[in-house]
């Protein structure tokens, strides 16, 4: 009896204040293209938009940022993180022509799906700064210094 009271009153409560307190987690997983359009990248997340702004500006090292990765060509949508798990994995043991396959169903120009979500970046990437990426920012070089390792791309 306390259980379905207490039910109630979360139903009502939503119903007066226009709220669930249930939250809604989508999961995603996703293809990124090298720059130079020959290596593919499959990942999943929680926030696409996010994961693809850390891919864009390199924020970590690893696959992506060698092979510079960036171009989001193919995405899907999961409300459960077992599915989209499983997903990224069934499409890491595909083949790559099954890959291209199944892009060029969502994606038959493979052009970058994310190309407008950050448009102060674009500039910034072809190597033309916007006031808005160059704001606060100093003209002169950063010194390196001479014990910091040096990578090479």
């Amino acid at each position: 009896m306390i259980c379905s009271a207490a039910k109630n009153h979360a139903q009502s409560r939503d119903l007066v204040f226009g709220f669930s307190m249930s939250r809604e987690y989508h999961f995603y997983v996703y293809i990124l293209q090298s720059a130079s359009r020959r290596a593919l990248y499959i990942g999943m997340t929680n926030n696409l938009r996010h994961r693809v702004f850390q891919h864009k500006t390199h924020q970590f090292e690893g696959f992506t940022d060698d092979y510079n990765a960036i171009r989001l060509v193919y995405w899907e949508k999961f409300e459960s993180v077992g599915k989209a798990i499983a997903r990224e994995k069934q499409l890491k043991r595909w083949r790559r022509e099954k890959k291209m396959w199944l892009i060029e169903t969502m994606n038959p120009k493979w052009r970058d799906l994310a190309a407008d979500w950050f448009p102060q970046l674009d500039s910034v990437q072809n190597g033309l700064p916007t006031a808005s990426s160059t704001q606060g920012l100093s003209t002169t070089q950063p010194v390196q210094k001479p014990d910091a390792p040096l990578r090479s791309r």
